[in-house]
């Protein structure tokens, strides 16, 4: 009875660790692994209908070689491009800042800066599309009028129509990260400072030898999870331009990857159009990890 007991247990113990895993291991393989395997067959096929498909090699990624898909990839790249070199060291600077004792409302500040996470992007962003028109009643053509500035048609040229993307995303996703990077900073040991100012370092010194590096870690995340959400986005876009895109100004692969699917219903098309997104993020995510040291053995 007790070695039967015993034999039980045991098997409990080891099924256990798989019972608590198998919920990760189900959402992966029904939400994540058989999607991108469906999108991979797909992406070699012609759909017209349901019940009408047929292989069609790799036609579907030559066709990739047309103007609009390479304005949405110039679009997106810029638009990551710039949001990481805003939404990197900005929030740095802020998270320093908010992460002293002796600033006064830090508490308020983090709040005020994280609320607007919370905001729904399409409500977010059609506030932005009327802050940014091109009347002079409009909220910033207004402000530029009381510097004597002519209003600028914003959303109707590929510069400031940039410029307003990267507004709207500054003002979603700064707390957040100022979220990380203060806790970050709160791993950062006291001692290393003490010592820094015992050999009377300035703060610049500790920022550049002691918080930068120590920070790193949340850095490569920040800027991995960027790269993903800037070639991910679409809301923001829609929300400015919808599907009208004048001159292809707001058009980004995944908006790109809508029309093509559901508007023209072309959904292999899509499907690879999906799949080169898909391998650009991982190659981009590959390069950034690789500069930052991420798959160098470190040395003891």
């Amino acid at each position: 009875m007790n070695n039967t007991h015993l034999t039980y247990k045991k098997r409990s113990h080891g099924i256990i660790p798989y019972v608590f895993v198998s919920p990760f291991i189900i959402s992966f393989l029904l939400f994540f692994l058989y999607p991108t395997i469906s999108t991979i067959i797909m992406s070699f096929q012609k759909i017209a209908g349901p019940g009408d498909v047929s292989f069609i090699g790799f036609k579907n990624y030559q066709n990739l070689l047309n103007p609009l898909f390479f304005t949405a990839l110039k679009n997106t790249t810029i638009y990551t491009f710039w949001t990481i070199l805003v939404l990197v060291p900005l929030p740095i600077i802020l998270a320093v800042v908010l992460n002293k004792k002796t600033t006064i409302g830090r508490n308020v500040f983090r709040s005020a800066f994280f609320m607007p996470a919370l905001t729904s992007v399409i409500v977010a962003g059609i506030f932005f599309r009327y802050a940014f028109g091109e009347q002079e009643t409009t909220f910033i053509n207004a402000i530029l009028g009381k510097f004597g500035l002519e209003p600028i048609v914003w959303l109707q040229q590929k510069s400031t129509g940039m410029f307003a993307l990267v507004v709207l995303c500054t003002w979603r996703w700064l707390g957040v990260n100022i979220v990380y990077f203060i806790s970050g900073l709160q791993n950062i040991p006291d001692e290393l400072y003490e010592s820094a100012d015992i050999d009377g370092a300035n703060s610049f010194h500790k920022l550049m030898h002691i918080t930068l590096p120590g920070l790193k870690p949340v850095i490569i995340y920040v800027i991995t999870i960027s790269v993903y959400g800037g070639y991910a986005m679409f809301a923001e876009s829609y929300t400015y331009w919808g599907t009208s895109n004048p001159g292809g100004i707001g058009l980004t692969l995944v908006q790109y990857i809508y029309q093509t699917g559901f508007n023209q219903n072309d959904m292999g098309f899509a499907s690879a159009i999906g799949i080169t997104l898909l391998f650009i993020v991982m190659v981009v995510n590959i390069i950034q990890l690789s500069l930052f040291g991420y798959f160098r053995k470190e040395e003891d």
